[in-house]
């Protein structure tokens, strides 16, 4: 009997060293998806201000700054579609290819788009003023932060969500291609408003999916690469839920 007790002591305190080893891991994989994702995000910033910077002389457009030739090139010509196009071309190549790629390849890749992401967002600066901008983004950082934790933590199972907000957002992008061309105000406030929404959901959503990808027994490259998707994945969500704040939130030049 002594022994049956010996045993189980035994197990037990095994099995609780397992759960600390797995959530200790769980941790550090996490913290190493937000701060991929925050490297993205500042990257991001300091290119779009750069741009902008560059893009314009003489203060903002609104004071009667005007375009420089670097900026003419960048927003009135067709390098624009380019220059628009270019970061979801990388999302699809580092989607597709991430499995093939070194960590090192990947984390690099990620950083390149960050960069071109910053470059396509930079005529935010010649649209909204600085300080609505600033505003806007720290709303936005502290309702990430919220939903995300909640996805963390919560014991709800959100996959149900997914399809969901998978339509929705399909939703969203057709519905911003038909306001390309009809230019309608009372649209485009259906669409932020719908867009806010989504990525909300899609915050909690994909951060509950992310800390479920964590496998304890993946290896190094593995664990790396799941790291740098699950901070795309973030990253998208808060640029998305930033951008469509900010046709709320945002102090027109």
């Amino acid at each position: 009997m002594a022994d049956l007790r010996d045993y189980q002591v035994r197990a037990q305190h095994a099995g609780a060293q397992a759960g600390a080893a797995i959530d200790e891991g769980l941790r550090s994989y996490m913290l190493r998806v937000y701060n991929l994702m925050a490297m993205g995000l500042a990257i991001t910033g300091v290119a779009a201000y750069g741009t902008s910077i560059m893009a314009v002389t003489g203060g903002s457009l609104a004071d009667g700054g005007t375009l420089t030739s670097f900026g003419t090139a960048l927003y009135a010509s067709p390098l624009k579609w380019v220059v628009m196009l270019a970061p979801l071309a990388m999302v699809f190549f580092l989607s597709f290819r991430v499995n093939k790629m070194s960590v090192g390849a990947a984390q690099t890749t990620f950083w390149v788009f960050a960069a071109l992401m910053g470059l396509s967002l930079s005529s935010i600066f010649l649209v909204f003023t600085g300080e609505s901008i600033v505003r806007t983004f720290f709303i936005t950082a502290a309702t990430f932060g919220a939903l995300s934790l909640w996805g963390y933590t919560t014991k709800r199972d959100l996959s149900g969500m997914g399809s969901f907000l998978f339509m929705g957002l399909i939703g969203i992008i057709i519905a911003m291609i038909v306001n390309i061309f009809l230019g309608s105000t009372a649209l485009q406030f259906a669409i932020s408003v719908i867009g806010v929404l989504v990525f909300a959901g899609l915050t909690a959503y994909d951060t509950q999916q992310i800390k479920e990808m964590y496998y304890e027994g993946d290896g190094t490259a593995v664990a790396g690469r799941k790291a740098i998707m699950g901070a795309l994945r973030l990253y998208l969500d808060f640029i998305n839920l930033f951008m469509f704040l900010l046709q709320f939130l945002g102090n027109r030049e």
